[in-house]
Parts: structure tokens; sequence; C-alpha cells
């Protein structure tokens, strides 16, 4: 049996890292140093604000899809009804 190297598990901290951010989790797994300046700091957490927005805005069109997709087929089937009817 081989040994098994530590970066082959996965623990509940990096489960939460990785959730949290994929990018930073493999950074910090591949071996980068974070950053020291504050602006890169900042830089980054602006980013991660416009995406975390962005990313909202994607959950909430896709639920709007999804809404106009069921009652475009509900219309559908009451027509279809309608005209089955008479």
């Amino acid at each position: 049996m081989e040994k098994r190297d530590r970066r082959d598990f996965m623990r509940a901290s990096g489960m939460g890292e990785y959730l949290f951010c994929a990018r930073a989790w493999w950074m910090r797994r591949e071996g980068f140093q974070p950053t020291r300046g504050g602006e890169a700091r900042e830089a980054g957490r602006r980013w991660h604000e416009r995406h975390g927005r962005t990313v909202t805005r994607a959950r909430r069109l896709r639920l709007v899809a999804a809404l106009c997709a069921y009652l475009a087929l509900a219309v559908a089937v009451l027509l279809l009804l309608l005209w089955w009817r008479g």
C-alpha cells in the first residue's frame, strides 16, 4: 500500500474555504502566499462583492425564467383545452 499525501484529504475547514472562494482555496493549496498589500486585498474584496451581486442577479433571472416558462405552459394548456372543448 502506498503512502498517501496529506494533500489528498479534504478537511471540513478546507471545504468551507472552497465554498467561500474556490480560487483562494486552490492558491493556498498550491503554496501561493497571500498578498500583503492593502490595495490588492481591497481590490479582491470589491471583486468578490461584485461577483456576489452578479450571482444573486443570475439566480433571480433564472427564477423569473422558470416562472415565465411555467406560466407559458399553463396558458398553452388552457388554450388547448378551450380549443378542444369548442
